[in-house]
């Protein structure tokens, strides 16, 4: 025990700006203080970075999700580098959100592969090690040299639904794509499967084509990783709605909610949109049907797991 009790002093817990809330709410569930941070700019806008307390030997994690602005991408960066610098230990990034990870191939000529741009850039600044929740797509994780664990915000939803009263309830998989992770929602739920046939025309413009599967006089869930413009999931709720489902409830990981996403789900037929806290929502992004669950617990969870070398995945047994 004494020994566990050591390395557990050596646990340094870091924190960019992008979700303050969050790394706050895990630090409280590690009983453990965040480490102070001088972030501030320059005249010019450039960000400046300081860690103000001794990193030396530490196991220390960085807890920053790489939402747009660009620059929280960098405030990151800039972290991993200064308490490489400092001698740390060990570094893992903490991402409760992975961006640019939707360019993840090259699907037309002459594209980036963001995804895998990024996951250089976080290495070559000097992590060891990468702690995400829910990428974008499973493969990311290959585009990392480095150890990659990759959480799972399902239990959290599945949670959150078995509380409520579901009439024969289906989930439906928004698109093709999403109808594996569709599948484990509808197994630990005891619903049934659809999924929706649906073509894009362009990019973050969604057409719903039909649903495969019965949903008439059904609750029906539709899961996604996360919520940007609201197209696709408001598609898919009126497609259902068309079709004589009963209740609709919509639920993703990440709210980033851009552009119109508010006023759509606010006029779609779902009753509920269940979202987690990875990406900070602004309060004036905040509406009735939004709910927020907190993921802080699990990722504090996995945290304390990695730094005393215990099986993250058995936090999903």
């Amino acid at each position: 025990m004494g020994d566990l009790s050591l390395s557990r002093s050596q646990l340094l817990l870091l924190a960019g700006t992008a979700n303050r809330p969050l790394a706050e709410e895990m630090a409280q569930h590690l009983g453990q203080p965040l480490c102070a941070v001088t972030l501030r700019r320059f005249a010019d806008g450039e960000l400046f970075v300081k860690i103000d307390e001794n990193v030396r030997g530490r196991d220390v994690f960085i807890i920053q999700p790489t939402n747009p602005p660009a620059e929280n991408y960098l405030e990151l960066l800039l972290l991993i580098d200064a308490v490489r610098r400092a001698s740390a230990a060990r570094v893992t990034a903490v991402l409760p959100y992975f961006g640019y990870a939707r360019q993840d191939r090259k699907d037309q000529p002459r594209v980036a592969i963001s995804a895998k741009l990024m996951a250089n850039v976080i290495t070559h600044a000097g992590a060891d090690r990468v702690l995400g929740i829910d990428f974008h797509s499973h493969q990311v994780q290959g585009f990392f040299d480095i150890p990659v664990d990759h959480l799972y915000a399902a239990p959290v939803f599945v949670n959150h639904y078995r509380t409520k009263s579901l009439e024969d309830p289906v989930v439906v998989a928004p698109d093709v794509g999403s109808a594996k992770m569709a599948r484990g929602f509808a197994k630990r739920l005891n619903a049934s499967l659809a999924i929706i046939d649906k073509r894009r025309p362009s990019a973050n413009i969604a057409e719903v084509v039909n649903v495969v599967g019965d949903v008439a006089g059904k609750d029906c869930l539709i899961p996604d990783d996360m919520i940007d413009t609201a197209g696709t999931i408001t598609e898919a709720a009126l497609a259902l709605q068309r079709l004589g489902a009963r209740r609709i409830f919509a639920f993703a990981t990440h709210a980033l909610l851009s552009g119109p996403a508010v006023e759509r789900l606010r006029a779609s037929p779902i009753e509920e949109v269940t979202v987690t806290n990875t990406i900070r929502i602004p309060d004036e992004r905040l509406f009735e049907k939004l709910k927020v669950l907190s993921i802080a617990s699990l990722m504090a969870k996995a945290i304390g797991y990695e730094h005393s070398n215990q099986s993250v995945s058995s936090l999903f047994d």
